[in-house]
């Protein structure tokens, strides 16, 4: 009896903790339920993962605190986070924030571009801020300043998520954002800017025109990476051939590729040459890397040379024969070309006993038509001596100049300019130099690709050296001002950037 009773307390207690268990978890799941209802915005689509942890973001505003500090840019690339701009904040509380409002989501990945120190980090995120703002600078002791672009657009296709290449980027539609995370370098840390273009080093005082970034519509460019850049020319050669406006593109290259190396002493040109604009040949060899970074001379890509005319012999221009230093551009594993600048001169422009073909040499002869033969006569040099399969070659279009009240020799001007041109200013037609390269490139055999760089300089008309592009500073006169080549560091540097982000894109759509 003692133990029927003691058995029948012991199921009673039993019952009560199961029936008390019961109705808690009913509760719960009651409560959880209208948590849900009541607090939608906060469970929404969008997925942020952080060191493994999924968090969900809602597209209304929201706010998410208090998560843990250190992550790096591989966390975030199947965030749905839009239109956001990373940077450390000042506080070291070992916390940060992140808000969002809704914006135009179309399924957009975030893509974390850290300097080489490894991409760990405290961020805030700020929708639609382009810069670092004056309040949100690092400190001296910060531990890195990431950026994160904006994201690349992808189109969802039978579940899976497509991006948007750079390489297939329209990058002459943009706007440049002013960044003060530029410039890459100095001319105090570069020893390879010539006196040409080192405009603070001639007394030019305003800044600006250092710290603008382009910003193309359709998609981000990464921040130019030098260890990256130098390890995808491992053992390979870079080479520049062209004008003076393709030496103005190599010196910035050469400081932006200096920047990554550790020991300076292991870059040196070649043949011992000092950069002037009295010598076109250079080649700075990059020892750790085993690559080179070159640049030859050639104004027009076919030869100069001197024919007899009457009883004179006359400075030519060989339209149907290639350079004669082309050898040296053969084995290069990129080639980068350019010719249009020296084509605006009056001796081009008249073309009256200038072009040559064979033993002729014409009496007139229209430079377009002439610009067009000596353009075939470079392709059908590419197309014999370039093998495809180890050269990747580029063309740049034309650089424009900004001559106000006349052109280079004729009072033209360029000095008052401090600031870009009205972005949405898009009235320039499209230089027929350029029209005709791509109509050249087009019935090629070899792949070439066209580096249109036109219509976002047009906006720079403040990158120019004006009278800042010589070592003694003189008094303004009216023929003193250089409209055409560029500052360095400026825009030749964001020339750099599209170059880099492109063979960046090609190389890993390679592997994959």
């Amino acid at each position: 009896m003692d133990r029927q009773r003691s058995f029948s307390v012991k199921s009673t207690k039993f019952l009560v903790f199961s029936f008390t268990l019961s109705s808690s978890i009913i509760f719960l799941v009651i409560f959880t339920i209208w948590v849900f209802k009541s607090s939608p915005s906060v469970f929404e689509d969008a997925r942020f993962e952080l060191n493994g942890t999924s968090f969900v973001l809602g597209l209304k505003p929201i706010s998410v605190q208090s998560f843990t500090t250190n992550f790096s840019s591989n966390s975030l690339k199947d965030s749905n986070l839009t239109h956001t701009h990373f940077s450390k904040p000042e506080n070291t509380s070992g916390f940060a924030s992140i808000s969002i409002s809704r914006n135009k989501v179309e399924s957009e990945i975030l893509k974390a571009e850290g300097d080489k120190n490894g991409g760990i980090g405290n961020f805030t995120a700020v929708q639609g801020s382009v810069i670092v703002p004056e309040e949100k600078k690092i400190n001296a002791n910060s531990t890195r300043k990431i950026e994160v672009s904006v994201a690349n657009i992808k189109a969802k296709n039978g579940g899976k998520i497509k991006e948007k290449r750079i390489i297939d980027c329209d990058f002459t539609k943009g706007k440049w954002v002013y960044d003060e995370g530029y410039p890459l370098y100095t001319n105090k840390s570069c020893p390879f800017i010539d006196e040409g273009f080192d405009c603070v080093g001639n007394g030019r005082l305003d800044k600006d025109y250092m710290k603008w970034r382009w910003q193309p519509q359709d998609c981000d460019i990464p921040r130019f990476n030098g260890s990256k850049m130098l390890e995808l020319m491992r053992g390979k050669r870079l080479v520049f051939v062209g004008d003076s406006i393709n030496r103005n593109q190599w010196e910035s290259m050469l400081c932006m590729l200096f920047g990554a190396v550790r020991d300076p002493k292991k870059v040196y040109e070649t043949h011992g040459r000092k950069i002037t604009k009295e010598k076109g040949n250079y080649s700075f060899k990059f020892v750790d890397y085993k690559c080179t970074v070159e640049y030859y001379v050639s104004h027009y890509l076919v030869h100069e040379g001197k024919a007899r005319v009457g009883q004179k012999r006359v400075q030519t221009l060989r339209i149907d024969a290639i350079d004669r230093g082309s050898s040296r551009w053969k084995g290069a594993d990129f080639l980068i070309f350019n010719s249009a600048h020296w084509w605006s001169h009056s001796k081009t422009k008249s073309g009256i006993n200038y072009y040559q073909e064979g033993n002729l040499v014409h009496p007139k002869l229209d430079v377009s038509t002439a610009f067009r033969r000596a353009l075939t006569t470079w392709a059908s040099w590419v197309d014999r001596h370039v093998n495809p399969r180890k050269t990747q070659v580029f063309f740049r279009s034309s650089s424009p100049s900004h001559f106000r009240g006349g052109q280079w020799n004729s009072g033209g001007h360029c000095r008052e300019a401090t600031q870009p041109l009205n972005e949405t200013y898009y009235g320039v037609a499209i230089p027929e130099k350029n029209t005709i390269m791509e109509d050249v490139i087009k019935r090629m055999k070899t792949p070439v690709r066209f580096f249109n760089v036109t219509s976002l300089s047009e906006f720079r008309i403040d990158g120019h050296p004006s009278i800042y592009g010589k070592t003694s500073i003189k008094r303004y006169t009216s023929s003193g001002q250089d409209c055409s080549h560029w500052c360095l560091p400026g825009v030749p540097d964001t020339w750099n950037e599209l170059l880099y982000s492109y063979l960046q894109n090609r190389q890993r759509d390679s592997i994959q």
